[in-house]
């Protein structure tokens, strides 16, 4: 068991509905910490990889992503939910429903901050159906970009976001990947890793 899940076990608690809340250290009160480790850890897995560019959505994965680019050296490119008056220029955009929320999103970047040369690590807290990495793909590839890889802090391995991201060719690390959860027990089961 790694120091994720350990720490899941620990603090997470399971919701009716397959919701597992992790709001007291990762997206809501965050532990530095603990996102240090865990870019320690993606530094090792995607160690050789020309990154120069984090990407991630807003919000949860930004504090993730931001502690992840100083392990790489580099800067950080969030997906807006929506636009703002101090967004100029063109932009990349994607539509992306979330699982938590219920809702359909138009995400966007601003194309002066993802071109051609950029060697992209996609940076996320949850993955369950898949639909942000794809918007993320989606942008990364109508930038001309390269998708070097994807790391997910907690993957809902029952769900099938992560098949359909790996049977597409990418290398997604999951650092914890739930195989099952039982909201009346408060039970977790974690998928081995190697």
């Amino acid at each position: 068991m790694n120091f994720l899940e350990e720490r899941i076990l620990r603090d997470g608690v399971v919701k009716e509905g397959n919701v597992l809340k992790v709001d007291s250290f990762l997206n809501h009160q965050m532990d530095v910490k603990l996102f240090d480790q865990m870019g320690e850890e993606y530094a090792k897995r995607f160690a050789g990889k020309p990154i120069n560019k984090i990407l991630t959505i807003e919000a949860s994965g930004i504090g993730i992503a931001s502690v992840v680019a100083l392990h790489f050296g580099v800067p950080v490119v969030f997906a807006k939910k929506s636009k703002s008056i101090n967004l100029d220029g063109e932009m990349y955009t994607a539509e992306v429903e979330s699982f938590t929320h219920k809702t359909i999103n138009h995400v966007i970047v601003s194309k002066k901050f993802l071109g051609p040369d950029d060697h992209v690590l996609i940076i996320d807290d949850f993955l369950a159906n898949g639909c942000a990495l794809q918007g993320l793909i989606q942008i990364v590839q109508a930038a001309g970009g390269t998708v070097e890889g994807i790391g997910i802090a907690i993957e809902k391995g029952f769900q099938a976001g992560g098949r359909m991201i790996r049977n597409l060719g990418y290398q997604l690390e999951s650092l914890a990947i739930v195989e099952g959860m039982d909201a009346s027990t408060g039970e977790i089961h974690f998928r081995e890793q190697s």
